[in-house]
């Protein structure tokens, strides 16, 4: 009798939360004067609150005979036992509860919590641990004490093992994000093919805003992906912002043989020191604070050019470190100040593929020329 008294008086406390917040929300678009809906708000906040203790002194105080009526009027509209019925009196309550309350504190988490990324996690560390209280008292209300909990997961487990292979494996996937975080929402990460920002985490799957694709330098395409966590166990994973929040970003640029390319080199490395974002002290930090935990040495931090030939002239490779999010802003810019500096020098001219007739006994080396009459 004291579960129907309590699951009573949830509910009415509940449905009273409830006609509150929508009358205050109804009041807030109605009545634009702050002065008068505080003064409103709070006569309604007075006249509610003696509605809900004049409610809940009847529940507790009325007779039980009152309330075994009640009971009776449900078990014999539902056609079920009295403990069935008191279990499904408790269960609304609960849930009831369950929604008004993460509703105020994920209310109240928004108005007092201005980071994003915080506010972010404070609201679903609220949902788990609400979610895990409402999941044992419902245990408990349905399943009774300890042995009966035991018996009935030793009876299914078996059953839950085959039906519920994937979604187990990706609540595995859930812990092991949880407890080793490979990345957290806000990383740049690639798992499989799929590529893109982690914008939310949950029990079952967790969210990307997609890049690459059809686009190019891993710019987003605008898509959500929806990825299990138990691909967390089947796929290889790779974070572009853990530890170190820097990527190597290479642009090759090949000139013609005949180009001055030592003076091109001295050009590429002064604009790359000049746009790479090792030039900040925050960079070479990260990367002595990785090197502390995984086994990475980066021998060197600054911009280099490397230099190689290819079939139709020299390629010198710029290779800097840059930012994931702004790799394809730091080439743009890298490109633009290349080509300006490149116009002022006659002897310096990008290499494109040509057709070209080489006539070996006029162009040729003295020593390599073949034997013969001279060339006219």
């Amino acid at each position: 009798m004291d579960v129907a008294r309590g699951a009573w008086t949830l509910g009415v406390l509940v449905g009273l939360a409830v006609l509150y917040f929508a009358l205050r929300w109804l009041a807030r678009r109605r009545i634009p004067e702050a002065e008068s809906r505080l003064g409103i708000l709070r006569r309604l906040r007075l006249l509610l609150g003696l509605v809900g203790l004049a409610a809940v002194g009847a529940i507790w105080l009325g007779k039980a005979g009152h309330w075994a009526a009640v009971e009776k009027f449900l078990e014999t509209s539902l056609g079920i036992g009295p403990r069935t019925v008191r279990a499904l009196l408790a269960t609304i309550g609960v849930i009831v509860g369950y929604l008004v309350v993460r509703g105020l504190l994920a209310s109240l988490a928004m108005r007092r919590i201005q980071d994003v990324a915080k506010r972010y996690v404070a609201t679903k560390t609220i949902s788990y641990l609400l979610g895990l209280i409402v999941l044992i008292m419902l245990i408990r209300i349905w399943l009774g004490g300890v042995t009966g909990i035991v018996t009935y997961l030793g009876l299914v487990s078996a059953g839950i093992a085959i039906a519920l292979q994937d979604p187990l494996t990706n609540l595995a996937g859930w812990l092991y994000l949880t407890v080793r975080k490979p990345f957290a929402v806000g990383d740049r990460i690639q798992i499989g093919e799929h590529a893109g920002d982690v914008i939310d985490i949950s029990l079952f799957q967790f969210t990307l805003v997609e890049i690459g694709k059809w686009v190019d330098a891993d710019q987003s395409t605008g898509r959500l992906l929806h990825v299990p966590n138990g691909w967390l166990f089947k796929q290889a994973t790779c974070n572009y912002t853990k530890g170190f929040n820097f990527v190597w970003n290479e642009l090759p640029i090949t000139l013609t043989f005949e180009s001055n390319w030592e003076k091109a080199k001295e050009i590429l490395t002064r604009i790359a020191d000049e746009f790479s974002a090792v030039k900040s002290e925050h960079a070479a930090q990260q990367a002595r604070r990785a090197s502390q935990k995984y086994l990475i040495f980066f021998e060197h931090l600054t911009p280099i050019v490397w230099t190689s030939v290819a079939a139709n002239g020299v390629t010198l490779a710029v290779r800097y470190l840059c930012v994931p999010r702004d790799r394809r802003a730091s080439a743009h810019r890298m490109w633009e100040a290349i080509l300006r500096e490149f116009a002022q020098h006659d002897d310096i001219d990008f290499a494109y593929p040509t057709w070209r007739l080489f006539n070996n006994a006029l162009e040729g080396k003295p020593d390599l020329r073949p034997p013969g009459p001279a060339a006219t």
